[in-house]
């Protein structure tokens, strides 16, 4: 349990780090290109994620889930020559997606516009889902690389080669919008098209960083493949036709969220445009899939380190018959994700307002649209972690079913439910297709495992009630504060309430959690020592 704790501790914070950056370059971003053309920022992303998933294949967890499983036995060769193979093979799926993804803009913008009332056009969307393409080049070969590190339980090149991308596309971004806006008075179109291209020089910063750590671990690598014993000389075609058949799943668990954006995409607008708010359209789908969506997705970075972690642990108590690591595995895993998502998801509801007015702007649909999606972060996590429990014991093909209905669900009701809720009706819509998948999910893994824990019901219950005390603290202290100082109608005033409410939410959790143990139980020794000098007993 250790070795997964401590992986998915490395993943989730710089994963966590990442979702960070990821979040606070929006700010000034949305300063300097205005709200109104968030949208077609928006519109260039969600192709081009749906086509990267596709390019990489679920090449990091596939590769992981391979090397680790061939490791276990001895066979350190398999992984190596699935490594040098592989390589070359992805450098030729990113160029490939690149070049699809680039002929393909022009019918993406015009499956997108459906009323010439709308604020973007067909041109400016086409043009920026070509800028943005050419990350497509680079990032297939620098996943295939981590999943390789992954295998041998490496988890920091992941982290770090995540970060370094992310903060080498975040200040090109930032720098290159700035001038073209505010230095050389350019239009908007230009400016997202640099923005978007940064995702290309951000992937070569990754892939420099990874560099660096195959030369720093070459050693241990080469160490141990001469130390490898045969599992039986596989063939080329035997090795592939093993991790395409780990990697199909996971394509679609990396494309899930882009694919429920992806319907949102195709339908907001000829929903909304049915109900005569064609004029409104892009701004609302500029919310829910960019400005909300970014703030919304940040607890759910702990379900994808965790995902991410489990899957090589799993398969390697899955192929030992070790059924007992295997259900305390799952367990912790289901608690630590409510524990941590459930108190984040409802203080982000609760906060919505304010929250929204520091990092965007004052705006009542945009807040009140986050209130509403915050919550249905959890599904995103549940979803994420059945995932990889069911490609860690074999049951892959279940994955790709459960998705696959929960997305025909959503299509089928998304349009009824904008005409009938707006926006809000896209994001009910989304949460139901997620229940769905995420229940099929759990039927296949109690089935496979005859998996059912008493435990887990008893400290959800627990972790609901210490959420609802949390709440109420909230509440009363937002209160207060308005009650004394007003609306916050400045960023400033937003933020003091912000830290004042935080604040008290963190500490009665943590207080409540630690004085009846269940932050010891959950997050192991070192939450127990400190507890201890606290006075707490675990």
């Amino acid at each position: 349990m250790s070795s997964l704790m401590k992986g998915t501790a490395i993943l989730t914070i710089g994963m966590f780090l990442s979702k960070v950056l990821g979040l606070v370059y929006i700010f000034p971003f949305y300063a300097i290109i205005g709200q109104e053309n968030v949208a077609l920022y928006s519109y260039a992303y969600v192709p081009y994620t749906i086509m990267l998933s596709v390019a990489i294949s679920g090449a990091p967890i596939a590769v992981s889930k391979f090397v680790a499983k061939y490791n276990s036995i001895g066979d350190y060769e398999s992984g190596r020559r699935l490594a040098k193979s592989g390589l070359m093979i992805m450098t030729l799926t990113g160029f490939l997606s690149f070049l699809a993804l680039y002929l393909l803009a022009d019918p993406i913008a015009h499956l997108v516009i459906k009323d010439e009332e709308q604020v973007v056009t067909v041109s400016q969307i086409a043009g920026v889902v070509r800028w943005i393409s050419f990350a497509l080049i680079v990032v297939p070969f620098m996943s295939l690389a981590r999943g390789f590190f992954q295998g041998y339980d490496h988890m920091e090149p992941t982290a770090i080669s995540q970060l370094v991308e992310q903060v080498v596309r975040i200040i090109v971004l930032l720098i290159g919008s700035f001038l073209v806006m505010r230095v050389f008075n350019g239009t908007a179109q230009t400016a997202i098209s640099f923005a978007v291209f940064s995702a290309f020089i951000g992937a070569i910063g990754g892939l420099i960083s990874l560099w660096y750590y195959w030369r720093k671990l070459k050693p241990e690598f080469d160490l141990k493949l001469q130390s490898s014993v045969s599992s039986g000389q596989l063939s080329y075609k035997s090795i592939y036709t093993e991790v395409i058949t780990y990697s199909i799943p996971y394509v679609f668990v990396g494309i899930a969220n882009p694919l429920f954006q992806l319907v949102d995409m195709l339908t907001f607008n000829t929903a909304m445009s049915n109900i005569g708010l064609a004029k409104v359209s892009d701004a609302y789908l500029g919310m829910l899939n960019f400005t909300t969506q970014k703030i919304v997705i940040i607890p759910v970075m702990l379900a994808t380190g965790f995902s991410m972690a489990l899957v090589p642990a799993i398969t390697n108590y899955y192929t030992k018959n070790q059924h007992g690591a295997l259900m305390n595995a799952m367990d912790k895993t289901f608690q630590v994700l409510l524990f941590v998502t459930l108190p984040a998801v409802v203080g982000i509801s609760l906060l919505s307002t304010d929250i929204y007015h520091l990092l965007y702007s004052e705006d009542a649909m945009g807040s009140s649209i986050l209130a509403f999606y915050a919550p249905v972060a959890i599904l995103f996590a549940l979803f994420q972690v059945t995932a990889a429990l069911l490609q860690g014991i074999e049951y892959q093909k279940w994955i790709v079913f459960s998705l696959l209905t929960g997305i025909l669900v959503k299509l089928a009701i998304n349009i009824p439910l904008i005409e009938a809720y707006e926006t809000k009706g896209a994001i009910m819509a989304t949460a139901i297709g997620y229940l769905i998948s995420i229940t099929i999910n759990m039927i296949v893994l109690r089935k496979a495992l005859n998996y059912k824990s008493k435990m887990v019901i008893r400290r959800s219950i627990l972790i609901i009630a210490l959420t609802v005390i949390m709440a109420a603290f909230v509440i009363v202290t937002h209160k207060l504060l308005v009650m004394m100082f007003g609306v916050a109608h400045t960023k400033m005033l937003a933020l003091v309430y912000l830290v004042i409410c935080i604040s008290i939410a963190i500490a009665v959790y943590a207080f409540l959690s630690l004085r009846i143990g269940l932050a010891q139980k959950l997050l192991g020794s070192r939450i127990t020592k400190i507890a201890s000098k606290l006075g707490f007993r675990g």
